[in-house]
């Protein structure tokens, strides 16, 4: 017991950068695209800052996680930052300005994973290959763990937030990209959105059409 107690806090410590750099860009990366496009909501609550405690939600982001490790082994974790404000009403073409903000946080997550990749490919292993066995073993082990999970974090952030069933990102993208009769239909699931989602995840659904892509791309950044 105190082994695995051991292990899985070694794997949260691993893991919790990892988590809190990949939700604090999706996140800023919303507001951002969203200024761009004309909507100053997110920079006026003070949300476009790289600060990962003013992204965090209390359950989303700490107790939902912990929750989900713990009741599938570490098979599956999922949590959610506090969403970023938006008024599409400020867009000069509302559905499209929601499209594109919304695919920004896992278009994002992608680079963060790429960005991870050639870290650990150009620097970090090969220094291991040079540097004194103590400091590849106390320095550059730990940042080839955070790297690795830098990677699949980002990648399984990316791909599960574009599943396209709102409020998820992919869920948004779609409502913009329907033609607006069939949008307005789509957007009154919103409200069971998260629920969906959980049935998805605990009946195994979710793995069927979102797990040949994350397998996608962690062999496109050769992880596995």
């Amino acid at each position: 017991m105190e082994g695995l107690n051991t292990d899985v806090l070694m794997r949260l410590l691993i893991s919790a950068p990892a988590i809190l750099v990949a939700i604090t860009f999706h996140e800023v990366s919303h507001g951002f695209i969203a200024y761009k496009l004309g909507d100053q909501t997110a920079k006026f609550a003070g949300r476009l800052t790289l600060n990962p405690l003013v992204h965090i939600d209390p359950f989303g982001t700490i107790i939902l996680p912990l929750m989900m490790y713990f009741l599938t082994n570490g098979q599956f974790v999922f949590g959610y930052a506090k969403p970023v404000p938006i008024d599409p009403r400020n867009f000069q073409n509302p559905r499209k300005g929601m499209a594109l903000s919304a695919a920004a946080g896992p278009v994002t997550n992608i680079l963060l994973a790429f960005i991870s990749t050639l870290i650990l490919k150009l620097a970090i292993v090969p220094l291991s290959t040079v540097m004194p066995a103590t400091v590849t073993e106390t320095v550059l082990r730990p940042m080839f763990l955070i790297a690795t999970a830098s990677i699949v974090i980002n990648v399984v952030l990316a791909v599960f937030n574009m599943i396209p069933i709102p409020p998820l990102d992919g869920g948004r993208v779609l409502t913009g990209l329907l033609p607006q009769k069939q949008a307005m239909l789509f957007s009154r699931i919103e409200p069971f959105g998260f629920i969906i989602v959980l049935v998805l995840i605990y009946s195994g659904a979710a793995n069927l059409f979102i797990m040949p892509f994350i397998k996608f791309f962690l062999k496109l950044f050769q992880v596995y």
